[in-house]
């Protein structure tokens, strides 16, 4: 039992068993990297452009929660545009839209939007 135990300890040891040890850490961290939704990298540019929307189209505009979705949500294409050199899938832009939404939420639930903050933290 030993001698097997020392065998796989020489085996992982080796530049090769290194090698593959590096290889299956690589190939974990890219499968986790994939599960990470793509508005999570996005989540500052979406609170910049949920702010911006609040404070540029007013509360009595008809419609006005569509037209602050959508002009936030031209705002996040538009970085995303910038940064990635492409247009987003659409499934990408259902993720944004869908963030912008839970983002507009927790910015309302902190008091982060509204009368008292009509500022810009950008």
């Amino acid at each position: 039992m030993t001698a097997v135990l020392e065998a796989v300890w020489q085996a992982v040891n080796s530049p090769a068993g290194i090698a593959a040890a590096a290889a299956i850490a690589v190939w974990l961290l890219a499968r986790l990297y994939r599960r990470f939704p793509t508005w999570a990298r996005y989540e500052g540019v979406i609170a910049k452009a949920v702010r911006f929307a609040e404070r540029t189209i007013p509360d009595a505009t008809g419609n006005t929660g569509l037209r602050r979705l959508d002009a936030a949500l031209k705002y996040v294409l538009r970085v995303y545009g910038q940064i990635e050199g492409r247009e987003p899938p659409k499934g990408v832009v259902r993720e944004l839209r869908e963030a912008i939404q839970v983002k507009h939420a927790e910015l309302e639930a902190a008091g982060e939007l509204g009368d008292g903050a009509a500022h810009d933290a950008g």
